[in-house]
């Protein structure tokens, strides 16, 4: 019997690992606790039959053409913007994904960005730390409330819909959104009202980007965007930092051009300590942590390692970004 190589490229959790080594696989793990360079990744994929990877990790043209012989690509991740999915489509190498997982979580993270910009949290929290805990001042340190306010969703989808859901039910907040098509089902559930992208931006209290990277996102919101906010609305960025400008979004936030900003995702990553959205007032900044919690990375494991031992085992992967590459494996 043949038995199928996997490579995992990071340390994952065990659950998903464990359903690989279960299922009958030759399972290497990467075990340096740091990412491995490109060319580590390269010449340890090459060794296998399959890849277990991370979205950090860099699948673009040069990997897949040195790896073409890979039978699948499973991602630990529910975006796939570091994969050059033409180009493996292309070489006929299904991409498998984690989606649906991380909802819950990320959707969390935006909540509580949203509500911890409102109320100036991460600054103050950081005049504690600094000794500036002084007297009371009744015109200091003031934040906003976000009861009957405007939430404006881009990109409402699984995240978007379960932070709209939050913001609903606990501020009875208006919903708005756009995508690139309207969301029916979830206008009907939610009561939400699409847009177009400028009444997003000039009618929301609050904007919460959920929507994937592509050529169409990237710096969408920039400072012809943020210009187009109204001087009170907090910009929340649970998706990825490259959908804003980052110094366009310095200067709206130097300028008043809108109030505040709470950001998981920045542009670039890892942000250097001396930027000066960690100092600003209105301003709260997380390590990409959206979907970091137990429950949230141990399904995203169990449904990459699925994709992978479904494909070998019935042909099907759960969750694929280019399906034609199986559907043209089957008919040859």
């Amino acid at each position: 019997m043949n038995i199928k190589k996997i490579f995992i490229s990071k340390l994952f959790p065990e659950i998903g690992v464990n359903l690989l080594r279960n299922a009958g696989f030759n399972v290497t793990t990467w075990n340096e606790d740091r990412p491995m360079t490109q060319d580590e990744l390269i010449e340890n994929a090459m060794l296998h039959n399959a890849l277990f990877c991370a979205g950090s990790d860099s699948i673009d043209k040069r990997f897949l053409n040195a790896c073409s012989h890979l039978d699948i690509i499973s991602q630990f991740a529910a975006g796939y913007d570091n994969i050059d999915i033409p180009e493996a489509t292309r070489l006929g190498i299904p991409i498998g994904y984690a989606p649906n997982a991380m909802s819950d979580a990320t959707a969390d993270t935006a909540f509580g960005l949203m509500i911890a910009t409102s109320r100036k949290m991460f600054f103050m929290h950081k005049q504690i730390i600094k000794g500036e805990w002084s007297y009371f001042r009744p015109k200091a340190n003031l934040g906003m409330e976000l009861k009957n306010k405007t939430l404006g969703i881009f990109g409402l989808g699984r995240i978007g819909i379960e932070m709209a859901k939050r913001c609903k039910g606990s501020y009875n907040m208006n919903i708005i959104y756009n995508n690139s098509k309207p969301n029916l089902e979830a206008e009907k559930e939610l009561d939400a009202t699409f847009v177009d992208f400028n009444d997003l931006l000039s009618q929301s209290d609050v904007i919460s980007v959920h929507c994937s990277l592509n050529p169409k996102t990237e710096g969408v919101f920039n400072k012809d965007a943020f210009g187009k906010m109204k001087p009170t609305s907090i910009f929340i960025n649970t998706s990825r930092g490259m959908v804003h400008n980052e110094l366009d979004l310095i200067d709206a936030l130097n300028n008043k051009t809108i109030w505040g900003a709470g950001l998981d995702v920045t542009n670039p990553e890892p942000m250097l300590p001396n930027n000066p959205l960690l100092h600003m007032e209105n301003v709260s900044v997380l390590p990409h942590i959206g979907s970091a919690t137990i429950e949230a990375r141990n399904e995203m494991a169990q449904l990459a390692a699925t994709n992978i031992i479904e494909f070998y085992t019935n042909n099907r992967i759960p969750h694929i970004v280019n399906p034609t590459v199986l559907i043209n494996r089957k008919t040859k």
